[in-house]
This record gives structure tokens, sequence and C-alpha cells, in this order.
């Protein structure tokens, strides 16, 4: 008896350890890897950012982890990063179409779409798209402009008084997409917008939690009803209301006469006809979630980063506010030519977005052929996971790479520099499609609200915490803030 039970023993723990994924020839190092669950208890399920610095630490800048069964390797560093996603750029291009995201989504959109023909088709008809509108000209300075009237009325209101800033940015980044998307705007208590934005909310803490890594990691969880289901009825509520705005549009659109991004992707309908697979109504309305997702909730948490710390940071404010006031005499308001000439403010913005960090490991990649990073072989398919932390941080690559402060990007004339490791966009051929918006938007607003208001933080809110909510976006926790106005207009 004793025989068969110890048999029995042996042959559970030698089936066990078939389970146990294996690292192939030349692959990248890294922890222990145990049957089933792989590297997974070497990860917080809050928060794994500290656990992948700690792993940086202990195997280098490319090092590997395995998602229960599935191998990734994760990038650090400014030298590891470049040879990645710049000079073997298309090699690591890949988007992984097996994980949590791309089910919730139906595979269908920009940012998850895979590298290749259809891929390159829609990013090119994006840019262009954007650019018609407005991207990089007068015309978005216009649009941002008359989304900042409504912004500064609300701060009108609580002079003198305290605020918490989250919605009105939120509503105000969503609101500038909006009108590129739709041709619309909509009101800050508006029922649909408030709907969007807590399913976006929402999904992008679900994204990152440990529902979905599960998820991920072992597909007989799948079907059953656990908290990631939300998710998936979030994306319908938001794809429901999209299909029926984009109905709405065909009544009064005229062909040929294009009002903003949805009549383009019409019109380009049109022309292709129905048996473009490329193109279809069903991928407009992913189409234009994505867009205003990446429009809104990366912009409007930079801008919470920005107001927390200049608030906090009474010293920068004013000497931003002394550069504005200099800059902009006589003027009635800022353009975007103006950062020219306002090399502190350009540090000040550059680097709120570096410690922001708003998308601490990027969109995941995944390598599209067999290849070779800093001397490791990666086999195609592999996931692979860019820590931009690693090199919005790194030592060596920052004056002070560990605190706020302007000086990481002003020379020792006081002239603006941008560093090689100012990545908060990624870099390459998958960076981020709206970067000159967000560029153009952190500037104008930051410059018109710094001319006419004061930022304080409130002496009973105690100290402030500036430690982000961990997500698929970071974002800062909710505080106040109390405002005084410092030029009429």
């Amino acid at each position: 008896m004793l025989v068969s039970v110890f048999l029995l023993l042996l042959c559970v723990f030698f089936m066990i350890l078939q389970l146990k994924p294996r690292r192939p020839k030349n692959f990248p190092p890294g922890p222990p890897v145990l049957p089933i669950l792989g590297n997974l208890l070497h990860l917080s399920s809050d928060n794994p950012l500290k656990d992948f610095e700690r792993l940086n630490k202990s195997y280098g800048d490319v090092y590997s982890l395995f998602m229960g069964p599935k191998p990734a390797v994760v990038i650090n560093g400014l030298k590891a990063m470049k040879e990645a996603i710049v000079i073997k750029a298309t090699d690591f291009a890949g988007r992984p179409q097996d994980l949590f995201i791309n089910d919730v989504t139906q595979r269908k959109g920009l940012i998850l779409a895979d590298y290749g023909s259809r891929w390159r088709e829609f990013r090119r008809f994006a840019l262009m798209t954007l650019r018609n509108f407005g991207l990089g000209k007068t015309s978005m300075e216009d649009r941002i402009y008359d989304e900042l009237q409504y912004t500064i009325k609300t701060l009108e209101k609580s002079i003198g008084k305290t605020l918490t800033p989250q919605v009105m940015f939120h509503n105000a980044a969503s609101n500038i997409i909006c009108q590129v998307l739709f041709d619309t705007r909509y009101e800050y208590d508006d029922e649909m917008i408030k709907v969007i934005v807590q399913c976006f909310t929402e999904n992008a803490k679900i994204v990152n939690g440990p529902w979905v890594l599960m998820y991920d990691c072992f597909p007989i969880v799948r079907n059953l009803p656990l908290p990631f289901r939300k998710a998936f009825k979030n994306f319908e509520t938001c794809d429901n209301i999209v299909t029926h705005l984009v109905k709405d549009h065909k009544k009064t659109r005229v062909p040929g006469e294009p009002r903003d991004f949805v009549d383009c992707y019409l019109d380009e309908l049109d022309k292709r006809g129905d048996d473009d697979s490329l193109f279809s109504e069903e991928q407009l309305a992913v189409y234009a979630l994505d867009l205003h997702f990446a429009g809104t909730d990366t912009t409007s948490n930079t801008l919470l980063t920005a107001f927390l710390y200049l608030s906090n940071y009474p010293h920068i404010q004013e000497r931003c506010q002394q550069e504005i006031d200099q800059v902009l005499e006589g003027k009635d308001r800022a353009s975007f030519e103006d950062r020219l000439n306002m090399p502190y403010m350009q540090a000040v913005i550059h680097e709120v977005q570096r410690i922001a960090n708003t998308v601490p490991l990027s969109v995941f990649h995944c390598t599209t052929k067999d290849t070779e990073l800093m001397g490791y072989s990666i086999p195609r398919g592999t996931l692979v996971i860019q820590n931009l932390t690693s090199v919005l941080r790194e030592e060596g690559q920052w004056k002070y790479p560990h605190e706020f402060n302007p000086e990481n990007f002003l020379n020792d004339q006081g002239e603006f520099v941008k560093p090689e490791a100012f990545m908060p966009f990624s870099a390459g051929p998958r960076m981020c499609l709206g970067e000159s918006l967000a560029r153009m938007e952190l500037f104008l607003i930051i410059v018109t609200l710094l001319r006419r208001f004061k930022f304080i933080w409130p002496e009973d809110a105690g100290e402030p915490d500036f430690t982000p909510v961990f997500g698929a976006t970071l974002t800062p926790k909710p505080y106040y803030m109390k405002v005084q106005q410092r030029l009429k207009q």
C-alpha cells in the first residue's frame, strides 16, 4: 500500500514537473518558474511596477517572465528599448491577439490591430484624416480654445473655493476629441458622456487587474462569471452608443463634404464598396472608441498630474507665470508656436509627462518573427512588455531621475532640450497616434489656465500623495485645489 502511494505521488510530481514552462535556448534570464503558475507570484496584482524594477536589478535590462505557461520578455532601459522598438522596429511591432483586451474589443479597431497591411492602411487613413481636421494646425487650436472657455467658466465659479478637477479635465479632453470625431461637444453633465467616461475608467482598472491576469493565463476561467465580465458589458455599452451616433450622422451627412472623422470614414466606405473587409461600419464604432479613449484618458491624467505638482511647487508655478506674462504680453491668447519662446514652460510640461508616466507599460507588443535583442534569442509571437518607467527614470539619462524638476529638460544656458530617453508616447511605428494633439492640448490648456489663475494646495488638505493609482493608465489619486484669479480677459 505504501509503495503504491509513493509511486502515485512520484507520478504526480513528475507530471507537475512536465507542466513547468521551460525557457527556450538563449532566451533572456528570469526568476525561477513554477508549474502552471509560471511567475505570477513574482508580480503584485495591485501594482507590479516595483516588481518589474526589482527584477530589472536582478536579471538585467532584458529578462523573461512566464504569465502562466506563456513566455514574455520585459524590456528596460534606453539602450534595449531603442534596439527593440526603433532599430528592429518591425521585428517587435506586432500585437498579441490572444489576450483579454482582444476578446473585449472583438479584435477590432486600430490600437490592438496586429502589424501588417490592414494596420498600416488604417493608421495611414487615421493620420491623414486627423491632419485634415486640424491636427497641428490653427483650426485645432480654435477647437481647444472653444472648449477651454467652459473650463475657465468652471474655474471662475470656484474662485476662492476648493474644487476637485478630475471631472473637469476629463470632460475637456473628451470634448476636444469628440469635436474631431463627431463634430459635437457635450455638456459636462451630459448622461451619454458620463456613461462613456465611467466605462473607460472602469475598464482601464479592470484590464490590468488580477482577474484579467487569470483570464490571460488560464483559458479555463474565461467563461466563468468573474469580475472581468464587467469589461465586456462596458465595451458593449460604448459600442452601442457610438453605433447609434454613426446612424444619426448618416441621416444628416452630405457625401463628399465631411464635417468630421466619422464622415470621412463613411466617404471612404462609399469609395471602397461593401466588398472591402478592411473598412466597415462595425469597425468604425471601435475605431472611434479607440481614438476617443486614447485622446481622453492620457491627456486628462497628464493635466491632473500637472496641477497636482504645480499647486505643490508654487515657485515653479510662479516662474511659469512670469515667462507666460512676458511672452504673451499684448496677445489675446497663446498659440502653439509660442512654445518656442517659452523654454521653461516647455521644460515643465515635459517634466510633468515624464513624472506622470501615464502608460507605464505602453501597449503590449509581440515579435513578428524570430529575432534577437541584446544578444538573446526571441522567438516569433513572444509577448513583449515595454517598461517605460525604467527609461523615464533611468539613472544616467536624467539629472534628477527620481524627483519632479524641470531642470531635467534645460541645459546650462536655460534652453529647452529633450533627452533621448523621453518617450512617454513610446517610439517606433506603433508610437501613439495622437502625440501631436496631446502636445498641443497640454501646452495651450496649461498656459491659458496659468495665465488666468493661481492654483493653491489647500491648507487643510494635509500632505499631498503623489502615488498614482495603477491601471492600464496611471491616474493621480483624487485631490482638491484652491483657485485664485490672476488675469481677467
